[in-house]
């Protein structure tokens, strides 16, 4: 279950009075002071003026000098507060394991700060100050808390941007660590995938986007380098940004992309630099197919022999927001929503196997599931998170089934690390592996299902990985006999091609939907009722997968099908009733 934590915050969180106490001992301080002040000037009434005159301005200046310090000491005190509040958010990040659990005091806290704008800029600072490069969740957690938080006014982003002052030297004495710039580029990023639009606009100044091209050049820490390239893909998300960004591109003497595009093999030294610079690659290579076109390169898709492919991930079951490589067997997620595939073979009988390469090693839930299963990116529901599908969670150490999780015993998963998942229909059990080393089975996703599985995988933001459905040989089969998708799978030449998103949109276009088609897939026939609030214009597969109308969002009671001709009721043929709780 992704880490989607939200929860009415309408409440004051349960805080420390740490700030209040703070404020009450300064006021007293300042009340003692005055009272001292005015006993010691009552008691020399008889001096001279000018000598009242010169302690006046005396007492003065020590009064704001004081006031100063104090002001200082408070301001490093909040300061301090945020950024613990920060790394606790951080630290427990991974206990965030089930949806319907409360968020984290120290979440609900920096909510409560960043409701106004001082208070959101000291969170946002913060985060740039303090996430540290090493852990594999702190783009995430980024992404996750300023989610969260309210979004900011044209003050506060006007505020940032000064403070941040990225066309001056002074960022380089601010924020010098490569952590840092790395932060800096999440924190772009999110705000323009929050900020879509005019605010995205005003946001991608002239002084951004030259700080983000700047560092895609080559010698930049490959982690800056990736997320320079992850923000501009999002402020690309608005058609005159992309404009611009595409011009200035081009601009540059050398096309910053097509060097780094160079850098993506899947034959890694197994350093975590190694896998970075693959990761960049990656989008790369993505964001010439799909965003940045380079007039004369060739899509990648037209440069590879898919002879050999017999089973990929389904591109066709996927919302936009997942990057799927030109051959399907490479999927990563830098969206804030929590992004599910599937692959296009289904299993029935025997025993299978299949291998992961872990390029990322934050949260991801990498399983089986079934057609059943519902994936719901925005609610954090993914592999593992019904009773249809299953899933092995190496980052935070889990096993997931029916949105419930236990402990594993295999180390945290690091990049490099090969997943092993092998299904045994007959025997109704699923074994884990990681790096070889077998899981004992497990046995609980067969009470709902039987047949009908597929390989699938859910990601969090900014996480990576590699199948190998056997199309290639397996670093760690295990010591039975199993099937191997690609042997057993077969696709059509066209069903091969992963399309960049433009030509899709244009195949879209070209589509011709029928006046009885069904309003959410298009490919069946629209024959199914909702009661009981009475909605029409699905078919029984889809209807069947809702819980709430669509339309209405009423609960449905009940699924009738209809007559084709008269598209009334048919008596008798109730679908699917769904309880009252």
């Amino acid at each position: 279950m992704g880490a989607c934590v939200c929860k009415d915050k309408n409440q004051d969180p349960p805080i420390t009075q740490a700030e209040e106490s703070d404020s009450s001992s300064h006021a007293s301080t300042n009340r003692q002071r005055d009272q001292n002040n005015f006993g010691s000037s009552s008691t020399t009434s008889f001096d001279t003026s000018d000598n009242r005159r010169h302690r006046h301005h005396h007492r003065s200046h020590n009064n704001q000098r004081q006031h100063h310090s104090s002001s200082r000491r408070s301001r490093d005190a909040e300061k301090e507060d945020v950024d613990r509040l920060v790394l606790e958010t951080l630290s427990v990040i991974r206990t965030l394991v089930d949806n319907a659990q409360e968020p984290p005091l120290a979440m609900l806290i920096l909510h409560k700060i960043a409701d106004c704008d001082q208070g959101w800029l000291n969170v946002v600072k913060s985060l740039i100050r303090v996430i540290p490069m090493e852990d594999p969740l702190g783009p995430a957690v980024i992404a996750l808390l300023l989610d969260e938080c309210p979004l900011p006014t044209k003050d506060a982003l006007l505020e940032l941007k000064s403070h941040l002052n990225l066309a001056e030297m002074e960022l380089a004495q601010t924020y010098c660590k490569p952590c840092q710039k790395r932060n800096i580029c999440v924190l772009l990023g999110c705000l323009a995938e929050k900020l879509a639009g005019p605010h995205s606009i005003s946001l991608l100044t002239s002084d951004i986007l030259t700080f983000l091209i700047q560092h895609l050049k080559p010698e930049n820490h490959p982690v800056v380098i990736l997320h320079s390239m992850v923000a501009l893909e999002k402020f690309a998300q608005t058609s005159e940004n992309k404009l611009r960004i595409t011009q200035a591109l081009q601009h540059c003497d050398v096309h910053p992309m097509t060097l780094l595009e160079g850098w993506y093999t899947r034959d890694n030294d197994n350093t975590p630099l190694s896998y970075s610079r693959r990761e960049v690659g990656f989008c790369a290579g993505w964001c010439l197919d799909n965003l940045f076109i380079k007039e004369g390169r060739p899509f990648s898709y037209e440069q590879l022999d898919r002879s050999h492919l017999n089973v990929m991930l389904n591109s066709n079951d996927v919302s936009e927001y997942l990057k799927i490589s030109a051959d399907g067997l490479e999927a990563r997620c830098d969206a804030s929503s929590f992004e599910s595939v599937r692959c296009t073979f289904q299993v029935d009988s025997g025993v299978w196997y299949y291998e992961v390469t872990i390029v990322t090693d934050g949260v991801m839930q990498i399983g089986w599931a079934t057609k059943d299963s519902k994936f719901l990116n925005h609610d954090g529901c993914g592999i593992g998170d019904d009773e249809f599908s299953m899933a092995y969670d190496g980052c935070r150490q889990l096993i997931w089934y029916h949105a419930q999780s236990e402990l594993h015993t295999h180390p945290c998963w690091k990049p490099g690390d090969i997943l092993g998942l092998l299904l045994d229909l007959e025997n109704q059990y699923l074994i884990f592996y990681l790096n070889g080393d077998p899981l004992p089975s497990y046995k609980q996703l067969f009470t709902h299902a039987r047949t009908g599985f597929f390989a699938a995988a859910s990601f969090m933001s900014f996480q990576q990985c590699e199948f190998n459905f056997g199309e290639k040989q397996f670093r760690y089969p295990p010591p039975r006999a199993f099937k191997t998708f690609n042997q057993y799978g077969r696709l059509l030449p066209e069903e091969k091609i992963v399309l960049p998103r433009h030509q899709k949109m244009a195949l879209m276009n070209q589509f011709v939907v029928s006046e009885d088609a069904c309003t959410l897939c298009f490919d069946n026939i629209a024959d199914t009722q909702l009661l009981d609030c009475g909605h029409r214009g699905f078919c029984e597969v889809c209807a069947i997968q809702l819980e709430k109308c669509p339309i209405c969002r009423k609960e449905i009671l009940e699924r009738v099908r209809c007559h084709s001709d008269t598209r009334s009721p048919t008596p008798g043929l109730v679908l699917l009733q769904t309880p009252v709780v």
